[in-house]
Parts: C-alpha cells; sequence; structure tokens
C-alpha cells in the first residue's frame, strides 16, 4: 500500500484520508479510505493455484454474525483491488455503479457476491467467460510501472458511483 500511496495517489494529487484497516480480513489487506472524500472499501486479490486470474473476497458480517455480499445500500463508492505477480502490479478500481450492473452488489432484485476473480492484463484466461470477464474488468484497470497513465487513474477516481 505504501508504494501505491506514494506512486499512485500523492503523484497523481489524490487526498487519501480516514485510513482503516479491517482485521477480519487480513489475508486480503482488508481496509478502507478515502480518496478526495470518496469512501474506498480495498483488498488485495490472491493468485490460487488452480485457476487463472486472482481470487478477491467482497462480504460484510450481518447483525447476526453471517457474511454477506455488500448491497447497494451500503455506504461505499467505490471497490479497489491491488493485484500482483512476479514484479507487476495493478489496480482494479469499480465504482460502485459498474459492481451493481455486473452482478456483483446486492440490489432488491437479485443477490451480489462474496467473492470473485479478478483478471489483470497480464492473465490469459482460458475459458470464455473469465475472457468476457477480463474484457470489461480492463476498462477499470490500471498498470503500476515505470509509466503510469494518471489520466486514467483520475478518470477512474472520479467515475460517479
Amino acid at each position: 500500500m505504501n508504494k501505491i500511496h506514494t506512486e499512485i495517489y500523492r503523484n497523481g494529487g489524490l487526498k487519501i484520508s480516514d485510513f482503516q484497516t479491517e482485521p477480519e480480513s487480513k489475508e486480503y489487506s482488508a481496509c478502507q479510505f478515502k480518496v478526495n472524500g470518496q469512501i474506498v472499501i480495498c483488498r488485495t486479490a490472491k493468485i490460487t493455484p488452480k485457476k487463472v486470474g486472482q481470487f478477491v473476497t467482497f462480504w460484510k458480517r450481518s447483525k447476526v454474525g453471517i457474511t454477506q455480499p455488500y448491497s447497494e445500500k451500503d455506504n461505499f463508492h467505490f471497490y479497489v483491488i491491488n493485484v500482483e505477480r512476479e514484479n507487476r502490479m495493478g489496480q482494479f478500481v469499480f465504482a460502485k455503479s459498474i459492481l451493481i450492473a455486473k452482478g456483483i452488489v446486492t440490489t432488491e432484485k437479485k443477490d451480489g457476491k462474496r467473492g470473485f476473480r479478478v483478471y489483470p492484463c497480464w492473465d490469459s484466461p482460458t475459458s470464455k467467460q473469465a475472457e468476457k470477464t477480463q474484457r470489461w474488468q480492463l476498462d477499470y484497470f490500471y498498470e503500476i510501472g515505470e509509466i503510469i497513465n494518471f489520466e486514467k487513474v483520475k478518470k477512474l477516481y472520479n467515475a460517479s458511483s
């Protein structure tokens, strides 16, 4: 997170505030913070041994202690997913509206998901569904390398939810 804070947020003119870790999902480096006053839920995805892509959780605990997907009624603007593989790093920045449209966030009409896969540009999915998922996801992805597309970063963090 320090590299992202320095190389992306600070250099890109984005103001980070109200940073809090979430101890329950420590294995995904779960945290919440604000970017320019907008609420961000953040996780780091995991590489799994048998499937292409990286897996990430996206749930909260109900008042009775059961895990449940986030809802369109929950107060957040973005879900940010950090990904890494070998010497490559990137970030998916999904506005709540796209997560609703893709069925990841619960609505009155459809239950959302507690976890899903993301496919960075360096992954080569083999199934048709994974290829289709990667195509839409890459619109919300940027790679953190020697050259960073700060225009895309700003556009992603300015997308309205």
